[in-house]
């Protein structure tokens, strides 16, 4: 990345150390129980393999798709592992917002101070999120000697203590939890490695969202200023407008932007729709314990946590995922319902056939369109 006088637009060495050091602790656990926890998610993220495989159908038997390192990590390590996916994403927008910078007064003085703010703000965001994840498939990971990836730049990350934290917050069996952790995760490794374009067209689309993205450094702050007086209730009081109750993301967006975001929310529904399907369909056949567990942890993500917490959760936009889940589930199950496996693997065709922000909505209609159906 390009840098003045050594500066970054994200100091991205501070953003590491501010998060760990502000993460909370996880549970309290003997290096006897955290090494068995460690050895059983690593056989289960093996089983699940071959579960989720035999489930979906995705992968013709036979062959072989690249394989991705599966990585159990604690929050230090998932922070690590994500400041190095978001520096590797980033990089041509930072990019250009210090070209731009470059050439205007004080700028190598704007990058010196700029860059450890935002590495302090990033910081402070990515330890909120590093105690809640319990796993992610990590689809643009550049290796590193600590954290390795495949030659396609995916890894698998297990995050040992919100597993063993959530699985004790919700009283439930920890080795019927650890599997139908492992499950929804490599139903997403099983996703990307199994569908050879999906990376590249959602890398795609995630860079055309940022090459919209306004490269004046003022410009952005000043709109990022906006919409977090806006969302903290920052208008005049009884001022209303279409801004109301979204999140951070969704208000610095340009029209085009929006588009965008559209066809990426279907994407994204679709794909953790599909992996909670698949965790549940398979879980009864693995997971004695399954539907206990799945109640619980519906009840949890409706639930919350304080109030502090839900409005970080509506400024980072974690709502809409949440919305996500839901909806992406249920598009699945009813595609399935209507045209069984087989069929509704055509999703994976190309991106033709993936389904629009509408679709997911409405899932005969991707029914129709895909499978040339006339309406009745």
């Amino acid at each position: 990345m390009t840098s003045i006088g050594g500066a970054q637009m994200v100091d991205w060495k501070l953003a590491v150390a501010t998060a760990t050091r502000l993460v909370r602790p996880g549970p309290e656990i003997s290096r006897e129980e955290a090494r068995e926890v460690v050895a059983e998610l690593r056989r289960h993220a093996r089983a699940s393999e071959e579960h989720v495989r035999s489930f979906t159908r995705m992968i013709p038997e036979g062959a072989e798709p690249e394989d991705t390192p599966v990585l159990v990590v604690d929050r230090a390590g998932w922070i690590k592992a994500n400041v190095a996916g978001f520096r590797e994403l980033l990089g041509p927008l930072l990019g250009k917002m210090q070209d731009r910078r470059a050439g205007t007064a004080g700028g190598a003085v704007l990058g010196a101070v700029g860059g450890k703010v935002t590495g302090v703000e990033v910081g402070m965001l990515l330890s909120f999120l590093a105690s809640r994840v319990l796993g992610q498939y990590e689809t643009f990971a550049p290796a590193t000697r600590e954290l390795p990836a495949s030659t396609g730049g995916g890894r698998l990350l297990l995050v040992a203590p919100n597993i063993v934290h959530v699985e004790r917050e919700l009283d439930v069996d920890p080795h019927d939890f650890r599997l139908w952790v492992a499950l929804h995760e490599e139903t997403h490794r099983t996703q990307f490695t199994g569908v050879p374009w999906l990376r590249d067209h959602l890398q795609g689309e995630i860079q055309s969202f940022l090459d919209e993205t306004d490269v004046d450094p003022m410009t952005v702050l000043e709109r990022l200023r906006e919409a977090a007086q806006s969302l903290a209730g920052g208008r005049p009081e009884g001022e209303t407008g279409e801004d109301g109750g979204r999140s951070l993301v969704e208000l610095v967006q340009t029209p085009s932007q929006r588009e965008i975001l559209g066809r990426l929310t279907a994407v994204m529904s679709l794909l953790e729709g599909h992996a909670d399907y698949v965790m549940d369909g398979v879980g009864p056949e693995v997971v004695s314990s399954v539907g206990e567990i799945r109640e619980k942890f519906q009840q949890r993500r409706a639930r919350g946590a304080s109030r502090l917490d839900q409005a970080l959760r509506k400024l980072l936009g974690l709502d809409a995922k949440l919305r996500q889940y839901r909806d992406g589930e249920r598009f699945v199950r009813a595609v399935v319902d209507e045209v069984g496996m087989d069929g509704f693997n055509r999703v994976w065709t190309s991106p033709n056939t993936l389904p629009t922000k509408a679709e997911i909505a409405k899932p005969a209609d991707w029914v129709a369109r895909v499978h040339r159906r006339a309406e009745p």
